[in-house]
């Protein structure tokens, strides 16, 4: 039996002010082929998933916290036990917009690499409106800066 403990999961931080922990994928000990699956913690008033996309079908679960979620030219607040659905290569965001840390897990498929977490690592994420479609109106801006030091991990 192959266990996974998000207690014994120290993550990585990103300079969007959140800290990504792999459930099944990537670093995790379950390595399914269809799909991954994580749980993202974002830091009070504006930590972020910044703008981006991929290739993979994704969801998005609330566990606590207060989101706004931005699909595509829609924007949505999503609370505690909602749950999104992000087509393939649509560009989306979720920023925290509450005063205390918002959770949610993540599941895309199949499994494999998402290039947004390298490029937010590297700084060279699509900027919005620029190299990428706008973000939808009144949005929270993209968090497209580069660390400003070494992202411990």
């Amino acid at each position: 039996m192959t266990v996974s403990d998000l207690l014994q999961t120290p993550g990585r931080r990103y300079p969007a002010r959140r800290l990504t922990q792999q459930i099944a994928g990537g670093a995790s000990p379950i390595q399914p082929k269809n799909f991954a699956c994580g749980m993202i913690t974002l830091d009070p008033d504006g930590g972020q998933t910044p703008w981006h996309n991929q290739q993979q079908e994704e969801l998005y679960f609330v566990i606590d916290g207060e989101v706004e979620v931005c699909l595509g030219e829609e924007r949505r607040t999503l609370t505690q036990g909602q749950v999104v659905y992000i087509p393939p290569t649509v560009f989306h965001q979720i920023t925290n917009t509450g005063k205390t840390y918002a959770r949610f897990l993540y599941v895309y498929g199949p499994s494999g690499d998402v290039a947004h977490w390298r490029q937010e690592l590297e700084g060279t994420l699509p900027k919005a409106g620029v190299d990428a479609p706008p973000l939808p109106a009144g949005a929270r801006p993209q968090c497209t800066e580069p660390p400003s030091s070494p992202t411990p991990g």
